[in-house]
């Protein structure tokens, strides 16, 4: 995408300082948008995301909540309003990620922590938000899902529930925000070379870094391959796409495995 083509939008990422999220308000930014970068708790990373994005010329700002608290949501919201504009961009990409236990040993508060983060957290963002976004021209909403709802393997329901239960907020309210000119799309990318992954790959008896060539066009997914997807969909040339979910996989990661 071109600089400036998202010139006069603000944008909200959760999660933005690390990671995928960090890549996406790179992404935005240098597209023309200013963007608020939300953390839980790496502020630094939130900070050198924010002066990253400062730099190119544009305007940020590191906003700290805990997307499963309402009330922080609220604050958050508000401030960048207040700050940055009316939000018309917001990337639900906030997430964690499973313990790996079977359902027989899961902690009851994972499985409630998992899915107030991905589902129930985004769904107090995107009530809080569209008020905002129905005064723009127009509004995207983008959720940061995963393949895992595709086969939702064993020891992982927390995390394969409440990316479940993301996507059909996602499908529900591209089906309530058409008429606001609101387009709701899902990105679902498959194992991404981030720390969460390190530590995914790390768990499963791999160094992400053996993995590349046993993978599609022989790396792991890198940040910047589902950054580029969802500057597409709020970019000019996603105008007219909405209510989809577009997987990030390399057309579909069956790992080879490498030998031990």
């Amino acid at each position: 995408m071109s600089n400036g083509a998202l010139q006069g939008r603000v944008a909200l990422v959760t999660g933005g300082g690390r990671g995928v999220g960090r890549a996406i308000s790179l992404s935005l930014a240098e597209a023309g948008a200013d963007v608020a970068v939300n953390y839980r708790r790496d502020e630094e990373s939130a900070a050198n995301t924010v002066a990253e994005i400062q730099d190119m010329g544009r305007k940020a700002i590191a906003v700290q909540a805990s997307i499963d608290d309402a009330d922080a949501d609220a604050q958050m919201v508000e401030r960048v309003a207040g700050e940055l504009g009316p939000i018309s961009i917001l990337v639900n990409n906030a997430g964690l990620a499973s313990r790996g236990q079977s359902v027989a040993d899961t902690d009851p508060a994972e499985a409630a922590r998992l899915l107030a983060t991905h589902a129930v957290g985004p769904h107090h963002l995107c009530r809080l938000v569209l008020p905002h976004m129905r005064t723009c021209d127009r509004g995207d909403i983008v959720f940061i899902s995963s393949v895992a709802t595709d086969h939702h393997a064993a020891n992982g329901a927390p995390y394969n529930m409440g990316k479940a239960a993301m996507e059909a907020l996602a499908s529900t309210l591209a089906k309530e925000e058409q008429r606001h000119g609101i387009r709701v799309n899902t990105v679902a990318p498959g194992l991404v070379e981030t720390e969460m992954g390190r530590r995914l790959a790390k768990a499963g008896g791999a160094d992400i870094e053996d993995l590349h060539a046993h993978y599609p066009f022989g790396r792991v997914c890198q940040p910047e391959d589902v950054a580029a997807v969802v500057s597409f969909l709020v970019g000019e040339q996603g105008s007219y796409v909405s209510g989809v979910r577009i997987r990030v996989d390399g057309g579909g990661q069956q790992m080879i495995r490498p030998p031990r």
